[in-house]
């Protein structure tokens, strides 16, 4: 029954559901039940008039309306009734749908009235309440009694244009309640013949489970969310379908992790070999962190474990990620197989290899580079030397999935900024040997601790969570663009100094016009205003070859100023650049500000990031700013975020795979609950890892339904 098209329900009709199908997604009645209310109207109490104050939710009022008149005209007329409940007056006003209030509402009439109350002209109005008779709000439809909290759902302008409001989708919510026997039938008050409430609805958790972890049933849950007979009882509908939600999202995502475990091997790289020490000894100019130390060695023993290694490594920028990978390339080295090195872009790409061989120096080990620009002969030759297994580090970006690649025999590939590369590309790299590579995964943009057990998949996570010793904490300021004139003085400090400067200007598609007429102007001011110092430019649109010339004008010390969209965001590595200038700032998140800022502080130089915004900001833009000014903890500013932002705007998680749409769990909000969810589902994987225990049949069987209907978990990754 809950997979019968939801056109067949009552007061649907197919016009509706295709409208319900394109809008909401809702095409089934088990669609419908799933359609969750995002808040309730108290409809228990009734105020009286004399009772009212400012900032008031939306109240219930009951008395007459005594008057009724105009003001203004054409567009801005509105239409206002004098209402009272002998206490005091308030007004109704009618912006929109002037004619049918005209109509249908009478004076000397008793009402019920409900809507949000404001204060104007001294006295409360409430803009287009919802209005009834008195004895329909007593009784309802067919004498029904009325609900004492109302749900409200989300709809669309379509939808309301259709007559499909939040009370018409109830309507069709309740008949569909009944249907499934969830609630008695509206029109006749009788419990349904087919075996009582929730006869026909199957559960979806076995018993034992719903009793360990103290859960009210499906049905009930279903009931209680759409038909509340008190606010006490709505947290134990929510906790039960929000318990599922994340436990099967657990569920899933822990099957994939073992059955990668169980069924792919991975090369038993035990030996750390020579090469390895004697990097450790002579190349390394610091001691490393306790983090780098502790991340090593896990990853040494999930490479001599005989299992293929898949770990997410997490570190804020500067953090070291880029020597640990190193240090696990020689592992692999060291026990005798090739490794590569996958960077999103051409700038980075150089960027590692040069970093790799001035760390590596005289050490036997040969790092070569293939992107777009390695071409012709120079381009066979590695090639070749790669296929004959003479090239120990092969460095690029997405050229290395190319069927024109192939390695002799590949143990370990490293794939950086990894939520920029596509799973079926990240998955090509597993082709280039008979059996797949260790993955190390690398990301700068902190994955929040509440979401990094959904996230990263089948991924094993490390944190490096320490800084290298004599790293000076970047210093950020807010400034308001009418204080641009403060900011003089500090940049020609810095560029006195032979430090270098980077200001960053957003490119945000939509108003890509506008925006490249902000950056142009915001050049030549700097122009103007530092006639001494070389200013640079590079954006997006710029063709390859000039942007790459810019940036190595920059890298280089050319230019002493670099005017830029984000496309310095990821992966340049300029340690005298000491300032970075973030212009419009109110336009960027939390995450992209705080990569921006990690483009400076590389040096020994004490470094400073500048936010300039409009002084007109919002509450939770305001709030973005002063998290930057107070945190460089990159983990702490990714949390702010998935807070501010939910999860599904994070740079990179749509990519990276939250498997389904959560219908009413939160990841932040119910990270306990998800924790416990996930104890329960590792418990069960591990005592089932096959699948075949009868006590957890209806598990997997839902399992199988939901990755039927929502998902194809082995896209995680």
């Amino acid at each position: 029954m809950l997979n019968q098209d939801v056109k067949y329900i009552k007061g649907v009709g197919p016009a509706r559901a295709d409208l319900l199908s394109k809008e909401l997604g809702v095409r089934t009645l088990g669609d419908l039940l799933y359609t969750f209310p995002y808040r309730y109207d108290d409809r228990s109490q009734t105020l009286r008039i004399c009772d009212l104050m400012e900032g008031m939710p939306n109240v219930q009022l009951r008395g007459r309306i005594v008057e009724f008149f105009k003001e203004g005209a054409g567009r801005k007329q509105r239409y206002i009734a004098s209402f009272t409940d002998g206490t005091g007056y308030c007004e109704l006003v009618w912006f929109k749908g002037i004619k049918y209030a005209e109509q249908s509402y009478k004076i000397g009439q008793e009402y019920v009235v409900f809507g949000k109350p404001t204060f104007f002209k001294n006295r409360f109005n409430l803009a287009h309440p919802e209005v009834t008779p008195l004895n329909s709000a007593e009784r309802g439809e067919g004498g029904k009694q009325v609900q004492a909290l109302v749900p409200h759902y989300h709809t669309t302008d379509k939808m309301k244009a259709s007559g499909l409001n939040s009370r018409a989708l109830a309507k069709i919510i309740e008949t569909a309640l009944a249907m499934v026997g969830l609630i008695a039938t509206p029109q006749t008050e009788e419990r349904p013949a087919r075996g009582g409430l929730g006869g026909t609805l199957t559960e979806t958790l076995p018993d034992w489970l719903i009793a360990q972890r103290h859960l009210v049933s499906l049905g009930e849950a279903l009931r209680i969310i759409h038909q509340p007979r008190s606010a006490e009882e709505i947290p134990s509908a929510e906790r039960r379908l929000k318990f599922e939600e994340l436990f099967y999202l657990q569920l899933g995502i822990l099957c994939y992790a073992k059955r990668q475990q169980l069924h792919i091997a991975g090369y038993r790289l035990p030996q750390v070999g020579e090469l390895f020490h004697r990097f450790y000894r002579e190349r390394i100019p610091f001691e490393l962190t306790e983090a780098q130390k502790r991340v090593l060695r896990e990853i040494q023993a999930d490479m001599a474990s005989g299992r293929q290694m898949n770990r997410l490594l997490q570190g804020d920028v500067g953090s070291g990620k880029t020597m640990v990978a190193l240090m696990t390339c020689l592992l692999a080295i060291g026990n005798g197989f090739q490794t590569c090195v996958m960077a999103p872009t051409e700038i980075l790409a150089e960027q590692h290899l040069a970093t790799l061989r001035q760390q590596l120096g005289d050490l036997p080990v040969r790092v070569e580079l293939l992107t777009g620009i390695v071409t012709g002969k120079q381009r066979r030759e590695i090639l070749e030397a790669t296929a004959r297994g003479e090239v120990d580090i092969l460095v690029g970006t997405h050229a290395l999935i190319e069927p024109t690649v192939q390695f002799l025999n590949l143990g370990l590939a490293v794939v950086d900024e990894q939520h920029r590369f596509g799973v079926k590309q990240r998955a090509a790299l597993w082709e280039k040997n008979t059996q797949p590579p260790h993955i190390l995964v690398m990301t700068a943009t902190p994955i929040p601790r509440t979401l990094a057990m959904t996230v990263s998949g089948d991924l094993e996570v490390s944190v490096i969570d320490e800084l290298p010793p004599g790293r000076k904490p970047i210093t950020t300021r807010h400034y308001y663009e009418e204080e641009h004139y403060k900011l003089h003085q500090g940049l020609l400090h810095e560029l006195q100094a032979g430090r270098q400067v980077y200001v960053v200007f957003p490119l945000i598609e939509e108003s890509a016009t506008q925006d490249l007429k902000s950056l142009q102007e915001g050049y030549a001011r700097l122009v103007d205003e530092f006639p001494q110092y070389r200013v640079g430019c590079v954006h997006g649109r710029m063709k390859p070859a000039l942007k790459e010339e810019a940036m190595r004008q920059f890298q280089e010390r050319e230019t002493q100023i670099l005017v830029s969209t984000t496309v310095i965001e990821v992966g340049v590595n300029v340690p005298n650049a000491s300032v970075m200038v973030i212009e419009e700032a109110q336009r960027f998140g939390l995450a992209q500000l705080h990569q921006l800022r990690g483009r400076v502080g590389r040096g020994a130089d004490q470094s400073y990031c500048l936010l300039i915004t409009k002084k007109e900001l919002s509450d939770t833009t305001r709030r973005r700013m002063l998290i930057m000014v107070e945190s460089t903890d990159g983990f702490e500013i990714a949390e702010e975020d998935l807070k501010l932002r939910g999860p599904g705007d994070l740079e990179g998680t749509q990519q990276s795979g939250m498997p389904f749409d959560l219908k009413i769990a939160n990841v932040v909000k119910d990270s306990r609950l998800m924790q416990e969810a996930r104890l329960v589902a590792r418990d069960i994987v591990e005592r089932d890892p096959q699948q075949q225990n009868p006590e957890y049949a209806l598990l997997w069987q839902q399992l199988r339904r939901l990755r039927k209907e929502r998902t194809d978990f082995s896209e995680i990754s």
